[in-house]
């Protein structure tokens, strides 16, 4: 696990070697074992090292012994010991024993036909010296970042947006960097800015599974080499499916565990991690090291359920307590390691516990992807059940929403509850369930950001109709609609929620702490399976993640799985009813985020007071805004 960045300034202009030092001394907590830089006139790569296979001979840039292939590579790849076996029988030597070489040599052998083949995770380059070519490539899940930016003729790029940042060209010029306004929509509407975008103007994502190839003139062409395909497979009875789904965690979490170095793992006590935990502790030589985020006191926390688990599989398990008060000292830090604004629930306990577990640890193994392939979201489920209840909903409408306009009412429960039911029946009214998909991960509803936006800013970017607008620009494809509406959710949840917040936060919050942190579910091989299976395997009534559930149970003691199972997040509600909301309001009022034109300072104070009263639950919009707050004055204030 590594950190990348690079600069193709084209048409003969030399890269200045100390823009890529700077650019690399930005990510030197990705990579604080060792680093190395290539250049060749107009090209600059520049590499970061966390030394986690062939420790001794993994130095990069790495090299093809003609001295015409450069790479320099983010991420692991679980199989390349058996392509390194193939391309050894096909005559290529080697130098070390990394899987770095590997990919360079069979990327020489097969060209872009590689990169389905290859099984793990990664964000790279390679530079091509002869046809002056550069490549660039992302895993098919978007596990690891690739970020890049298009200006002054050429192509700059790294793992993260601070490495673009840091280059400045010989006669002391920088790159330009403009917000952009829709990112900030984004944000405000979703936690996180919606991929390929970013917070600025001029820098995108490579969405994952593609490749980007430039050359010394010309656009760069961007093609896909992967992407989810759901196609039910007939003739398994239940018990088949569950065989196999156990067989497929093992093996694929056992490739996981290829390291020369320890490796531990997240355990929550759900199903996710259990069963990622529990494959480990049945392939590993010594007790698994587990960590566990605890919030004491409040109605989230784990601590027992996933002790219970640790102990029955014999894991050496560390436990680490969130209280509110270190919360709200270490946001700014969490936020730091996001180089845009990052409102995702469990950035702060991912970022926590990756503290602690890099003082054991180089890598671990995590849970995430699960609910996207089993069908594991509640949310899912509750867009389903609006569709069914939509004909009932549309004929109670007007008196529904004639209860939307009486002021708050009763205690703070029943207010909740009303506040749930509208983002209930809005769901209800949509079309699809892409849609819903969009309506069910925002953060804030329309009317929130109505009485939020500036008059102005809300004009350019709010509309009529965000929802459909949404699916137009993400799923406008032909043969979209044609998708199960299970699927059309699934499908949304891997292609845009799970690249652009839940792995973004598992990468910034583990790098930060030179932590690699692995995601066995989302080797594309398992995903490409997992999308076979019948729909009564992932979704059994209220029961989601079915199959993988029932493939779990031998493995844990009796009734292990049967806890409501709630996830890495922050207990808003009740954190903002006590002092973190202090905390909150400070880094709102003190920052230029305040008066920088987007949001309404009234209708701000309006929401830490109506969720300070219980009038209604305001807590992820103003954790947003205290992340938003912290970014901007770590990004304009402080200079």
């Amino acid at each position: 696990m590594c950190g990348i960045t690079g600069w193709y300034r084209r048409g003969g202009r030399p890269v200045p070697r100390d823009a890529i030092v700077r650019a690399c001394n930005t990510i030197v907590h990705r990579g604080p074992d060792d680093w190395g830089i290539h250049l060749d006139g107009d090209i600059g790569l520049g590499h970061r090292r966390l030394s986690i296979v062939d420790l001794e001979g993994g130095h990069q840039p790495i090299y093809s012994a003609d001295g015409r292939w450069a790479i320099v590579f983010n991420g692991e790849v679980y199989n390349f010991p058996e392509l390194r076996d193939e391309l050894e029988a096909w005559g290529w030597t080697f130098s070390t024993h990394s899987d770095t070489e590997t990919v360079l040599a069979a990327y020489v052998r097969w060209g872009d036909d590689v990169w389905p083949m290859l099984e793990g995770m990664y964000g790279l380059a390679i530079w091509d010296a002869r046809e002056r070519r550069l490549v660039l490539a992302r895993d098919p899940l978007g596990i690891k970042p690739v970020y890049y930016t298009l200006q002054q003729g050429g192509i700059a790029f790294g793992s993260e947006i601070r490495t673009l940042r840091a280059m400045t060209s010989p006669d002391g010029g920088s790159l330009d960097f403009s917000i952009d306004e829709r990112g900030v929509h984004d944000f405000f509407m979703f936690g996180h800015v919606q991929k390929p975008r970013s917070i600025w103007r001029e820098v995108k994502t490579l969405p994952p599974g593609h490749v980007l190839h430039i050359a010394s003139e010309g656009d760069p062409e961007i093609r896909q080499f992967w992407r989810p395909q759901f196609s039910e497979r007939a003739g398994l009875s239940d018990a088949e499916w569950i065989e196999e789904t156990q067989r497929w965690v093992s093996e694929t979490t056992k490739r996981h565990m290829l390291a020369d170095v320890t490796v531990g793992a997240f355990l929550s006590g759900g199903v996710d991690s259990s069963a990622i935990v529990a494959a480990m502790a049945r392939h590993a030589t010594a007790p698994v090291k587990a960590f566990t985020m605890g919030f004491p006191g409040t109605s989230i926390d784990e601590t027992e359920a996933a002790g219970r688990i640790a102990r029955h599989l014999g894991c050496e398990h560390i436990t680490l307590p969130l209280e509110p008060q270190d919360a709200g000292v270490m946001l700014p830090e969490v936020q730091r390691s996001h180089d845009e604004p990052c409102a995702a629930t469990a950035a702060v306990p991912v970022w926590h516990l990756s503290k602690l577990a890099a003082e054991h640890v180089k890598v671990v193994l995590c849970g995430e992807g699960s609910d996207e392939i089993f069908a594991g979201y509640k949310r899912q489920r509750t867009a389903l059940a609006a569709a069914r209840t939509a004909p009932f909903l549309r004929m109670l409408e007007p008196v529904l929403a004639a209860v939307d306009n009486v002021p708050g009412m009763g205690g703070k429960r029943l207010n909740y509850l009303r506040q749930n039911a509208r983002r209930f029946r809005q769901s209800a009214m949509l079309e699809s369930n892409y849609q819903r998909f969009f309506q069910g991960t925002q953060i804030s509803t329309p009317w929130v950001r109505e009485d939020l936006y500036e008059e102005g800013f809300y004009a350019r970017q709010e509309s009529d109709h965000p929802f459909a607008d949404l699916e137009r620009e993400y799923f406008g494809w032909p043969g979209a609609r044609d998708l199960d509406p299970l699927a059309q959710f699934m499908l949304a949840d891997l292609t845009v929620h799970m690249p652009s917040s839940l792995l973004n936060r598992t990468d910034r919050g583990s790098m930060a702490h030179s932590l690699e942190a692995r995601v066995p579910f989302l080797s594309h091989k398992l995903v490409d399976w997992a999308l076979t299976m019948p729909r009564h395997m992932k979704l059994r009534g209220k029961v989601g993640k079915y199959a993988l559930r029932k493939a779990a149970e031998p493995w844990l003691f009796p009734g292990a799985l049967d806890e409501r199972k709630l996830g890495f997040q922050l207990p808003f509600a009740e954190w903002f009813s006590g002092g973190f909301a202090s905390f909150a309001q400070e880094a709102w009022i003190s920052s230029g985020a305040s008066r920088s034109g987007y949001l309404r300072q009234d209708a701000v104070e309006k929401l830490f007071a109506e969720h300070a009263a219980g009038l209604a639950n305001h807590g992820r919009i103003l954790y947003a805004i205290a992340m938003f707050s912290c970014w901007w004055d770590q990004t304009f204030d402080a200079r």
